[in-house]
Order: C-alpha cells, then sequence, then structure tokens
C-alpha cells in the first residue's frame, strides 16, 4: 500500500542521483559556492543551526562545503539533500525539523516566496559564459540597435548578464538587463521606482514602458534538453515579440518562436480536456510556497462554479503508478511552483493529462481572460486577489454562464454549469428517485457503476458452506494436472 500511493522508503537509497559531473575542485569551491557571502550571511544573523539544501546533482559536494563552513562560520551545518517535491524550492519543512534558523539553497531555485517566515540565502551557482560569442550572437539577431531587447538568462548565468550588456550597449540604445528576484537583506529598503517583478526576475523598466515592448534573448540552457524555466518565459512572453535563446558554451543561437507555438497550442489543448472533465484531481505539489492553501481553496471553489466534483491529493511527487490508482479522474491539476508545474513529465507518460492552475482558470471561469492579459500565467499566486491578473467569477445570474460552448475534442455541446450558491435555498447534494430514497450524486460512484467489473462480491447468505479442499498445484502456465503438453 506504500508504494502504491506514495514512493517506497527504499527509494532514496536506490535512485542514482544525476550528478554527472565530477565533483568541484577545491580550489574553485569558495568561487562556485560563493562560501564568503554565505558566511556573511550566517554571521550577520548570528545563527547557530544552518540547513544547506542542495539539488541531486551537486550532492557530491555537500559534505566538503558543509565541512568548510562550519569551520569558517562556526555554526552547526545540516543538509537536506532529499526533498518532498521539487528540489527549486526553499525546503522549510525540512529546515524546520532540524531546528535550523536559516536556510542556504544551492542550485536553480524558482525564487518563489516560502510559507513560513524564514532567513533564505540562494547561491544560484556561476556557469561559465562565453562572452564574445553570446555577443556576435546577439548582434547577428538584432540587426536593428534601436528595437528594445531584454537580456535574460538561467539562473548559473544571471552573474555574467550585465558584463555582456557592456559589450552591447554602445550600439543598442534600449537594452533592458533582468535580474534574479532575490529577496532583499533584512532592513534595506526597496528601490525607487520600484522594478517590475515577473516571471521570478526582476525588470527595471523605464516610466511609461511596458514589458509587452521588448523582444527577448535569453542565455542558457542545453541543447536538445527541455528547460522548464526557459518554457516558463516563452508561455507568459508576448506572442509578437522576438525570442531567440543563446546557448553560453557555444553561442549557438535558436529561434524560440515556433517551439513557443506548440507550447501554447498543447496549453490550449489542456484547458479543453478541463472543460470537458468532470472530475477533477487537485494534486498537492508543494507544501512550502506561499499561499499555497489560499490557491487551494481558489481551486475547489473555481471547479464547484463550474459543476465539477473536485479531489485533494496529496502523493508527493506524481509519477504515472500513483495517479493510476484514480481512474475516477479526467483530469489532474498540479498546484506547485512554475518550474515544478511546468517540469518535463516522466517517460512513462502520465493516462490522465497534468494541467496547471491557469488551465484550469481558464477552463472554469467564464470571464477568464481579461483583455490585455500575457498569454498564459504559470504561478498560482497571479490568480488570487491582490493580483493584478486575478478575475473574479461571475455571479450565478451572469449570462456568462449561459453561453453556449462546442467541445473541441467531441465535437458535442456542452451544457451549461448547474451550480449555484451555498446559500441557495435551492442547492442540494441530494437528487430524489422515483420509490422516494435519498442518494448522493457522485461522479465516483457512477464511474463505479459503470464499469464491469466492481471488485469482490461477498454474496453474505448467498454462498452454502462446504469444507476446504485441496486445491490445484503449479503455476498458472503448466498446473500439475494439466500433464506435459
Amino acid at each position: 500500500m506504500e508504494s502504491t500511493f506514495s514512493s517506497p522508503a527504499e527509494a532514496a537509497l536506490q535512485r542514482e542521483t544525476d550528478a554527472a559531473g565530477l565533483p568541484t575542485p577545491l580550489a574553485d569551491l569558495d568561487r562556485v559556492y560563493e562560501l564568503e557571502r554565505v558566511v556573511g550571511f550566517v554571521r550577520d544573523l548570528g545563527c547557530q543551526r544552518v540547513a544547506l539544501q542542495f539539488p541531486d546533482q551537486l550532492l557530491g559536494d555537500a559534505a566538503v562545503v558543509a565541512a568548510r563552513l562550519e569551520e569558517t562560520a562556526g555554526s552547526k551545518m545540516f543538509i537536506l539533500g532529499d526533498t518532498a517535491y521539487g528540489s527549486c524550492c526553499v525546503d522549510v519543512l525540512g529546515a524546520e525539523q532540524a531546528g535550523a534558523q536559516a536556510l542556504v539553497h544551492f542550485g536553480p531555485a524558482c525564487l518563489s516566496p516560502p510559507a513560513r517566515p524564514l532567513p533564505v540565502a540562494f547561491v544560484l551557482g556561476q556557469r561559465s559564459v562565453a562572452l564574445e560569442l553570446c555577443a556576435k550572437a546577439f548582434e547577428a539577431q538584432n540587426p536593428d540597435p534601436t528595437a528594445p531587447v531584454v537580456l535574460l538568462s538561467e539562473p548559473a548565468c544571471a552573474h555574467a548578464l550585465e558584463a555582456l550588456a557592456t559589450l552591447l550597449r554602445p550600439r543598442y540604445l534600449d537594452l533592458l538587463v533582468s535580474s534574479p528576484a532575490l529577496p532583499l537583506p533584512v532592513g534595506s529598503l526597496n528601490p525607487e521606482p520600484e522594478p517590475l517583478e515577473r516571471f521570478g526576475r526582476r525588470f527595471p523598466l523605464a516610466p511609461g514602458r511596458r514589458l509587452e515592448e521588448y523582444g527577448a534573448f535569453y542565455v542558457g540552457g542545453s541543447e536538445g534538453s527541455p528547460d522548464p524555466d526557459l518554457s516558463r518565459l516563452l508561455l507568459g512572453w508576448a506572442p509578437g515579440q522576438p525570442f531567440f535563446s543563446c546557448c553560453p558554451d557555444t553561442g549557438r543561437t535558436q529561434d524560440e518562436g515556433a517551439r513557443a507555438g506548440r507550447l501554447r497550442a498543447c496549453r490550449r489543448y489542456l484547458v479543453e480536456r478541463a472543460r470537458d472533465a468532470r472530475v477533477v484531481g487537485l494534486l498537492a505539489g508543494t507544501l512550502g510556497v506561499a499561499r499555497h492553501r489560499e490557491a487551494l481553496a481558489h481551486l475547489r471553489n473555481l471547479t464547484q462554479a463550474a459543476g465539477k466534483r473536485s479531489y485533494v491529493l496529496a502523493l508527493g511527487r506524481p509519477t504515472p503508478p500513483k495517479l493510476a490508482n484514480f481512474p475516477e479522474m479526467d483530469v489532474f491539476v498540479l498546484l506547485a511552483c512554475p518550474l515544478g508545474a511546468l517540469s518535463p513529465q516522466p517517460s512513462g507518460s502520465f493516462f490522465r493529462p497534468v494541467l496547471t492552475p491557469c488551465e484550469l482558470e481558464a477552463a472554469c471561469n467564464p470571464a477568464w481572460p481579461p483583455p490585455g492579459l500575457a498569454p498564459h500565467l504559470t504561478h498560482y499566486e497571479d490568480l488570487l486577489p491582490g493580483s493584478p491578473f486575478h478575475v473574479s467569477l461571475p455571479p450565478p445570474e451572469s449570462e456568462l454562464w449561459d453561453t453556449p460552448d462546442v467541445s473541441l475534442i467531441t465535437g458535442e455541446l456542452r451544457p451549461p454549469p448547474t451550480w449555484k450558491s451555498s446559500n441557495d435555498p435551492g442547492c442540494s447534494a441530494l437528487t430524489q428517485r422515483p420509490q422516494l430514497e435519498l442518494t448522493e450524486s457522485s461522479p465516483a460512484a457512477s464511474f463505479l457503476s459503470s464499469r464491469s467489473w466492481q471488485g469482490l462480491q461477498p454474496c453474505l447468505g448467498q454462498t452454502p458452506v462446504t469444507g476446504a479442499v485441496s486445491g490445484r498445484r503449479g503455476i498458472a502456465i503448466a498446473y500439475e494436472d494439466e500433464g506435459s503438453n
């Protein structure tokens, strides 16, 4: 049962970490892991117990880094090497279990705010960038020196963006450099004017300018491997603007317009699947990101308003074997950070589509999207009240609920939702049968009744009592009484 609905305990010991690279040379540890800055962070807070969170590919350096930090900072270090969900999120629960007073996160990060207040320092890494090759690639793809362009990068290449911009600014007049949206130090004041914060980055836009006016040049990724951070940008970027990616090692560029179109087409297909669905499984994909409880309540209200039944499933990291235990679900919605929701699916694939909260919002809210909205949001926090992208549900008497809708998958006309507000006296979860018996309407029960096999039937009192007899011996392919043929 444990291995059916959750990962077995042996999986953490038998899983092969993808630490393909060799351990970092001792002479480069200070530079790669920014140990001097980490020591300053620990000393400024006066912490005696600090948690160090490493992704799988950096666990080979974890013991050496922890030992050096203990020796230099004089504090007790704890290594967090196996998170319950994605390694890009801050594991505040693991840090609390270790009694840590602060946490240092190493490696790629989604930079989502944690659910509980905890001092966090991020070490994103410093991947080498061939500046001259990237500058030539930028000039080849952007011949117009007056065109507005934003320099983007994966977190490990963010350290080189200012140096790259220095090489390009003598010619390009409207160049904008983004930076990771790292938490500001304690006691520091917000910069004026406050930069736009989106996609886990900060954009220092000039007054009166909009991000939708800019093209993009992304430095990072690797050829052939999917990058959830790049997918996040492609989905949310303005469709009419050019978007190029550049490999930091070789300077090879690629026009990402076709890939962005495929991603958006896939998302539109998932929206149609969500509109056809009657039963929705809400997967709790994070417990450490801020406002995840509020987002879960929002999704449940959303499905209720659209006349759908929803079930909340807490299964840890979703895998095809886990979700296969719930065939009643028509679609699943993964409530996770942007990188976790867009991460590549396992090779076995899921037997039901796995959506993001944005697709469920587009399927269940008839007022979505508002005019001028970016094509696809990737963080569930953008859907909640207080966000500029939040769209309230129309009242039950609104005409938007009665708009005819035809499924683009089945070609059938979708019936309007039968949802009413909970304070409506006509609302009831019970339906009356002709025999005046009351029974609860449940899509799961309807699914079970439609199955040809519904489980073992006890037939109490209908089976005669007999003595035990010896059964057949052997294996199914050749029992002993079947002979040699």
